[in-house]
């Protein structure tokens, strides 16, 4: 991790997530368009456990959630990094924090789904480890999504 982004493990009650999780939904209003109100009913934040928060100078700039899929998978969700401070590895931070903390709650894989409108996104991913699959559960069918998924590192 980079001296100047520090990581906070939190839930989704955490009010500085609430806000990145305002302006990402903004973000994808524009890039998703009509499609929008789909992904969206899959996005609900009421009950994520899992939540990083990524702080550059005491300000949220960036955060992400895991869900758990299956018994062993568990879901990227809400990766965000704030227009401003994107291209500065704080996206990859917060991805290698949430991939740490999956596996020591003994998950063996994870999982995500992005958009094709996303191009950034889908290399940060590729540079991560993560590979394309076939779109999985509600993102089948759906054109715009694109899924990928990762093997974790088992924790020493």
């Amino acid at each position: 991790m980079d001296s100047m982004t520090s990581i906070v493990r939190t839930d989704s009650t955490n009010p500085d997530f609430r806000k990145l999780v305002i302006l990402l939904d903004q973000d994808l209003r524009v890039r998703d368009g009509e499609e929008h109100d789909f992904y969206a009913a899959f996005n609900k934040i009421d009950s994520l456990a899992h939540v990083v928060v990524a702080y550059r100078s005491h300000v949220a700039v960036g955060c992400g959630a895991i869900k758990k899929y299956s018994e062993q998978v568990v879901e990227i969700k809400r990766m965000f990094v704030l227009p401003e401070y994107r291209g500065q590895r704080i996206a990859g931070v917060v991805l290698s924090e949430l991939e740490t903390w999956a596996g020591e709650l003994k998950f063996s894989e994870s999982i995500l789904e992005t958009g094709k409108k996303q191009p950034e996104a889908i290399r940060l991913y590729q540079k991560s480890g993560y590979s394309i699959i076939s779109n999985f559960g509600q993102y089948q069918g759906f054109d715009n999504s694109v899924c990928m998924k990762k093997t974790l590192p088992v924790p020493r």
